[in-house]
């Protein structure tokens, strides 16, 4: 064995556990189909594609392909509300036999079944050849019990595939959850191996090792595509995905700095941690609902989305829009289907939070929404934002975002953590371009529309 041989054995790599499968047919673009055939082939795979580009039927067309394969049912599992719309698409796209149910009961034969995360521990995933997680950033949390619950229910799964837009939005290491999830490598494996535990930085301790950058992220793209439009899965066109304008819009709401100050002081110094946040936005919590009211009465016709993010503000808000469709935390899960998909079909005014309905719901229909208040939680906000700006929304979207003048902390650290997403995409759009095109040229299903690299991808961002 020479030394080259001897270095490649180091290389980190996903295995490839899967089986070759065409999808030639049927309503999935070519691009989806080429990543499709990738997932297949690998057997544990994710695919993490912004909102809009198709996650829906790319998971669907996974599925059925596994069940055809293996002779044995998928398990698909969905945010709240979500596994109804995914059975609607479906039966859009004409994939047979996908049925959305609530325990183990209701299985009966060989199809794709669809049910909620939150009814996992009703079912037994031994009786399944393959597990789809939509939104599959629900593993994004270490310590979390749902994320450690997933990895131990499918750890012996054959076939496993996670879907999201946002599978680390503030922290490299949160790719970690995936790569365990699939079988690749430990998460504390793959912090020892690319990262470094800088102390001096409370916000993300885990840093990047600089020169360790190209490997990890030819790592990641081993075992996973991160497709920002279709281009970024090979020679496909760009055209008809071209998100519209997004206008965000911030109003402030004015404090009374008087009440409340301490012994001695001019003026209240408002304290912004996590922990006393609360008592800050109590404070403007009914001038924030009232600031909300006049943002929807600009525009009555228009359906609305307003994003709360405690009960009280839930319930200041209405105060102003008595006939709002309200989905509460506390609502049954059958409750909360029927409120989101009511507004789905009919439109109006919604209340809800990000917790409840900021993930995998496809709500272009609207273009309109209101925050009322932020948290420092940039995921949330992202992911509620494409609700609505989506590819295949056909107007500009005008998200609101209210706030009271002392939460202006909040918003400056949701622009630091969304320059620092917009970072991290660039480099992994641009690694998964290579290695999709390296794919590409090892394999037939690419065949018709292979051409030469392009200048501009010679010299990526």
């Amino acid at each position: 064995m020479n030394y080259l041989d001897f270095i490649s054995q180091k290389t980190a790599e996903a295995p490839i556990a899967g089986f070759d499968a065409k999808v030639c047919d049927g309503p999935a673009f070519p691009f989806q189909r080429a990543t499709v055939e990738w997932a297949l082939r690998l057997g544990r795979a994710a695919i993490f594609a912004d909102t809009g580009l198709g996650k829906t039927i790319m998971q669907l067309l996974w599925a059925d392909r596994v069940r055809a394969h293996t002779g044995r049912s998928v398990l698909l599992l969905t945010p709240l509300a979500v596994a109804e719309q995914t059975c609607r698409e479906a039966r859009k796209f004409g994939i047979a036999d996908v049925r959305h149910v609530k325990d183990k009961a209701e299985i009966d034969g060989v199809a794709i079944y669809v049910t909620n995360y939150e009814r996992l521990h009703h079912f037994d995933a031994a009786g399944f050849a393959g597990v789809v997680l939509d939104e599959s950033s629900i593993l994004k949390n270490a310590d979390g019990r749902t994320r450690n619950r997933l990895i131990d229910t499918f750890r012996e799964t054959p076939y496993r595939l996670a879907c999201t837009a946002t599978p680390a939005p503030n922290d490299y290491t949160e790719l970690g959850n995936h790569s365990e999830f699939l079988g690749v490598m430990d998460e504390a494996i793959m912090r020892a191996r690319w990262f470094i535990n800088d102390l001096g930085d409370t916000v993300q301790p885990w840093r990047l090792k600089g020169h360790a950058e190209d490997d990890f992220w030819r790592w990641v793209t081993s075992w996973a595509r991160c497709i920002g439009k279709p281009s970024d899965m090979g020679d496909f066109s760009d055209e008809g995905y071209q998100l519209p304008r997004l206008h965000i819009h911030q109003h402030r709401v004015g404090v009374d700095l008087i009440e409340g100050r301490g012994n001695g002081m001019l003026f209240r110094v408002p304290e912004l941690s996590a922990t006393s946040i609360h008592d800050e936005k109590r404070r403007t919590c009914d001038d924030r609902a009232r600031e909300v009211a006049g943002i929807v009465a600009t525009e009555p016709d228009e359906p609305w989305v307003i994003w709360c993010e405690t009960n009280y503000e839930q319930d200041a808000l209405l105060e102003c829009f008595p006939n709002a469709i309200d989905v509460r935390g506390n609502d049954s899960p059958e409750a909360k289907a029927a409120g989101l998909l009511r507004f789905c079909d009919d439109g109006g005014i919604i209340i809800t939070k990000p917790k409840i309905a900021g993930m995998g719901l496809n709500w272009q229909h609207s273009a309109r929404s209101v925050f009322v208040g932020g948290s420092y939680s940039y995921e949330a906000f992202y992911q509620a934002v494409r609700r609505q700006w989506r590819f295949g929304q056909t107007r500009d979207v005008h998200a609101h975002v209210v706030m009271a003048t002392t939460e202006a902390a909040m918003w400056s650290a949701i622009n630091r953590k969304a320059d620092d997403h917009d970072q991290m995409k660039v480099k992994m759009y641009a690694t998964s371009r290579r290695a999709a095109r390296q794919f590409a040229n090892r394999t037939s299903y690419n065949a018709n529309h292979t051409a030469p690299v392009p200048r501009w991808l010679r010299s990526i961002r």
